[in-house]
């Protein structure tokens, strides 16, 4: 394995980490199991901005004895009320739900506290100026979390976090199609001579973005680096081919600043696969000419099962069911496994009300409430 420095932070990442997102799906001894495995390879970095007590116990319990070899970026602002996942910047909830990480993972820090998904500008200039950002300062000031972070799926936000001087790394969305520039056909165009520049094709901002962070030295860690396992699929990805795990992870690892790439893992044998990019040949790792060949880009509009849609005031589990269509369609018939997995979610995609409170949180635009729609007479549930 190899570590870099994470910006500023005086922290050596694992250049591979753990993004603990869908630690939940699974039993818990399982996940212990695997995120224990995780550190064994040596992966030293994990991301939990989820809620839920579930997996904040498996990452506690994992870490148990051996704590101090674990970087965890925390998240300050994500919260769970009444069994689901509120983005929120009341204190009532706030600090509870910070707290509550740390009892549910035995430690008394957290190496990266993180200012919890802003996207918006509104939500920007709302948290600059509140008790939010000043418990933020404080826990770093006591040494409750020991740096300071923000996760974002924006540049705009993003540049302007680098800006603050208090914000020593980013929680970022990377990957090729996020960083193509959206609705152009020629991608030959785009990435000629993408040997010769290190940013040819890549949207403006997002460039100016990475290298920002590179000359203020904010390490970047990434999300999203897979695309939501969309990039794997010639028939879902937004190119119109595959891309394997180990491009998209040199992709990540390529643009000035980054870090750490945190993937999610559901099995050992997907831990392995990540950690082959050590070993991997350069032809291996080519993802430039991957994307030269691509016929098509267009990524808007659709889900990465990111779960920032959620609260739904009818209990509707938004990823899952985005999940299981996603995965339905991709056949002439609904697979059976499919079908049994989607009718035992507690609410099907039937007790959507089309209130569409989700698509306003919703980061890369999905048309929600249409979504849910199309999945009701898809499974006819």
């Amino acid at each position: 394995m190899n570590y870099r420095n994470l910006g500023k932070t005086g922290l050596k990442v694992s250049e591979i980490g753990f993004g603990g997102e869908w630690l939940e799906r699974h039993d818990e001894e399982e996940s212990v199991e695997l995120l224990r495995y995780a550190g064994e390879k040596g992966i030293n970095i994990i991301d939990c901005w989820m809620p839920d007590p579930k997996s904040r116990d498996i990452i506690g319990k994992a870490m148990k004895g051996n704590r101090e070899k674990w970087i965890v970026q925390g998240h300050i602002g994500s919260t769970y009320q009444n069994g689901q996942y509120v983005r929120t910047r009341d204190m009532k909830h706030v600090v509870p739900a910070f707290e509550d990480i740390l009892k549910r993972m035995d430690t008394d820090h957290i190496d990266l506290g993180m200012i919890h998904y802003i996207d918006a500008q509104e939500d920007w200039d709302r948290c600059m100026g509140t008790d939010y950002i000043k418990y933020v300062h404080k826990l770093h000031d006591e040494g409750v979390i020991r740096h300071i972070g923000l996760s974002t799926h924006n540049p705009r936000i993003a540049k302007q976090a680098v800006e603050t001087g208090f914000v020593e790394m980013i929680l970022f969305s990377i990957n090729p199609a996020f960083d193509m520039r959206p609705a152009t056909e020629d991608l030959d165009s785009m990435f000629e001579g993408y040997d010769k520049a290190d940013y040819c094709g890549i949207d403006p901002e997002r460039a100016a973005l990475y290298r920002l962070c590179e000359e203020k030295n904010v390490g970047i860690t990434v999300m999203k680096g897979f695309f939501g396992g969309r990039l794997f699929d010639e028939k879902a990805s937004p190119f119109g081919t595959a891309f394997t795990p180990v491009q998209c992870i040199h992709y990540a690892l390529t643009r000035p600043g980054v870090s750490s790439i945190l993937c999610g893992y559901d099995t050992k044998e997907q831990v392995d696969e990540a950690l082959s990019y050590e070993t991997a040949t350069e032809d291996e790792k080519d993802y430039a000419s991957v994307i030269a060949k691509a016929p098509l880009h267009s990524y808007t509009g659709q889900c990465t099962y990111c779960g920032h849609c959620k609260p739904c005031p009818m209990n509707i589990d938004i990823a899952m069911v985005n999940k299981f269509y996603d995965l339905a369609v991709q056949q002439d018939t609904v697979p059976e496994s499919v079908r049994s997995h989607y009718e035992a979610l507690g609410a099907t995609a039937s007790a959507c009300i089309g209130c569409k409170s989700c698509e306003s949180r919703c980061p890369f635009g999905v048309a929600i409430a249409d979504r849910m729609q199309r999945t009701k007479e898809l499974f006819g549930v």
